[in-house]
């Protein structure tokens, strides 16, 4: 089932961390198991912030012996960003297994995050100038409450809650996705992709790497490639409908749009507010309402339908 969630203010920032919670927790019944964000801030030039996961949640239950594992993981991301230069303005844990890096690196990013995933166990969930993705199990008041969501800035932010069909409960295989080499990319989708292994293998033919085995994932991977080689956000979005088989709604953000597309069958849904400064979309007008308490027109986007919203 699962419920997505996105916004984006024209020429301004907003507490879009707090308006996204409020956005999930009205869609929690779409999606109990896991609750996901990736919001945008104010870009510093030359800094990187990076989101890692050192550990499932699940593995917390080893006890003591699971202490002395992330201490190791942790050593050896920073004796990385070591060697590749890269220098730690600040770092973070929110949780045990989710670390804050902000990091000033004039190298090559890829490079890098590919580097820290070799470390067992590691993963970059996004590295951006920007972007900031979050996500773990529990719902939106949960998630925003451990990682300090409730008073994030920025311009705009995607969120999703989801029910596993497809995949495990777990962090991993939790919306939103991003992927190399687009630092500030990242995706959430309703659906199920239907040529989900002949694609991924396309991708991975032309070295993109998969963290997980949620169709998902896809959409980022397939987004990222299409930017990299030049093509418009518009562009990519438009080719999707033609070139992805499955029934699917989904968002994508970049370091300054928002956009949406839907498949021929607009089988999954998604309503849409939109006014000279916002532009809010949902699963359910229930999450719009829930920032706009105020009498507003909506609309269904229509089957094929793309749009893209410059913040």
């Amino acid at each position: 089932m699962c419920g997505i969630a996105g916004l984006i203010h024209k020429g301004k920032s907003s507490n879009v961390g707090s308006e996204m919670t409020a956005m999930l927790q009205a869609l929690k019944h779409r999606g109990p198991d896991s609750t996901g964000y990736a919001v945008y801030g104010e870009a510093t030039a030359g800094d990187y912030v990076m989101r890692i996961k050192v550990a499932e949640r699940e593995d917390m239950d080893r006890g003591r012996g699971i202490v002395d594992v992330l201490a190791s993981r942790i050593a050896e991301i920073e004796s990385i960003l070591d060697e590749h230069k890269a220098v730690v303005k600040s770092k973070e844990e929110a949780t045990p297994y989710a670390l804050r890096y902000v990091i000033t690196h004039s190298g090559d990013t890829e490079e890098l995050a590919k580097h820290i995933e070799e470390a067992d166990g590691v993963e970059v969930l996004s590295m951006g100038n920007g972007l900031e993705l979050i996500k773990d199990l529990g719902d939106a008041a949960e998630v925003a409450d451990a990682y300090g969501l409730n008073n994030f800035s920025g311009t705009h932010a995607i969120g999703h809650t989801r029910m596993a069909t497809e995949s495990d409960v777990d962090i991993r295989s939790a919306h939103p996705y991003w992927a190399f080499p687009y630092n500030d990319v990242s995706v959430v989708h309703n659906g199920q992709i239907t040529n989900y292994w002949i694609m991924r293998r396309q991708m991975e033919r032309k070295g993109h790497r998969f963290m997980s085995n949620c169709d998902s994932e896809l959409l980022a991977v397939y987004t990222a490639d299409n930017l990299a080689n030049g093509v418009e956000l518009e562009e990519s979005l438009t080719r999707s409908i033609q070139e992805i088989d499955g029934v699917f709604t989904y968002l994508v953000a970049t370091k300054d749009q928002l956009g949406m597309a839907k498949d021929t069958m607009a089988a999954k849904p998604l309503v849409l507010y939109e006014s000279d400064d916002l532009i809010a979309m949902a699963s359910e007008e229930i999450a719009i309402r829930a920032i706009l308490p105020q009498e507003i027109d909506t609309t269904d986007p229509y089957d094929e339908e793309v749009r893209v919203w410059q913040a």
